[in-house]
């Protein structure tokens, strides 16, 4: 399933993406993923295969909060008239998430935004639990790190035993790019994202990934004083989590074997989707 991403990863890095040949048949299901950094809609078909998708980035909400209404209502709508256009089809419902421990009322506020763009909000999950939707996972822990928040979901026999969020996450990179090289966050933004720029940039941003794995040592730690099983596998998403040396870092902290799935960012969102579907 990760590997078919790469279909999205097509609509995503074409500006101006011809449509669909013909239009799917079936039942679509959509996944809206309200990230702190990045705003993403995916479609899959009656299969479970992504066959559209769009993202931004778009500052509209904030460690789960949605601090621009009106803006995240904006971009969402305008995403899905344009995937709309590419596919050919409508899109009338959509799965979302939020991030572990968020107030009812800012969940609430999620629905609200899917809504208020123009799509029914039929299912509402956690991300680590929407995560291993597509992934999957028996034994072992989820690691979501977002733009503003670090997640956190063990597992056993497939089902979510403990869940954690703390902020921290890759706005928290672009911070310190910004404040080591005197640079604009836009500017320090672009720096992130740049393969070209990455592998000098890791000792900067090295602290900030110790950081996202004190966070998890320290949860999974809780998680075995209270007689829970040792954790013995971490799987990283979220779109932070492709910057290179991640899982190295991680893994050299809290000593647990760490792996990251290909085309991280559309796990969560790709998830959310596959657990309307399920559902």
């Amino acid at each position: 399933m990760l590997a078919q991403a790469a279909q999205v990863l097509r609509w995503l890095g074409d500006p101006e993406p011809a449509p669909l040949a013909q239009p799917p048949q079936g039942e679509l299901y959509v996944g809206a993923d309200l990230g702190t950094a990045y705003l993403t809609l995916v479609v899959l078909d009656g299969e479970g295969v992504p066959i559209a998708g769009e993202y931004q980035f778009a500052q509209v909400v904030r460690d789960g909060l949605v601090v621009d209404y009106a803006g995240a209502v904006e971009r969402l709508a305008g995403m899905k008239a344009r995937v709309e256009a590419r596919i050919g089809r409508p899109l009338e419902y959509a799965a979302s998430a939020y991030p572990p421990g968020v107030p009812l009322a800012e969940v609430r506020a999620t629905a609200n935004v899917v809504e208020a763009a123009g799509l029914r909000c039929e299912t509402l999950v956690d991300e680590p639990s929407a995560a291993n939707a597509l992934l999957g996972m028996q034994d072992g822990a989820i690691v979501d790190v977002g733009g503003g928040t670090t997640g956190i979901a063990i597992l056993r026999d497939g089902e979510v035993v403990y869940t954690a969020d703390e902020a921290t996450g890759g706005t928290h990179f672009t911070l310190v790019i910004a404040g080591a090289h005197g640079i604009s966050f836009e500017d320090a933004e672009a720096m992130k994202t740049d393969p070209a720029q990455q592998a000098r940039l890791l000792p900067v941003v090295r602290p900030v990934m110790e950081k996202v794995a004190s966070i998890t040592a320290r949860h999974i730690a809780a998680y075995e004083e209270q007689g829970g099983p040792p954790v013995q596998q971490l799987t990283l998403v979220g779109g932070t989590v492709s910057f290179p040396g991640m899982a190295q870092v991680v893994q050299e902290y809290t000593g647990i074997a760490t792996s990251v799935p290909p085309h991280p960012v559309f796990v969560t969102p790709i998830g959310m989707a596959l657990h309307s579907r399920n559902a």
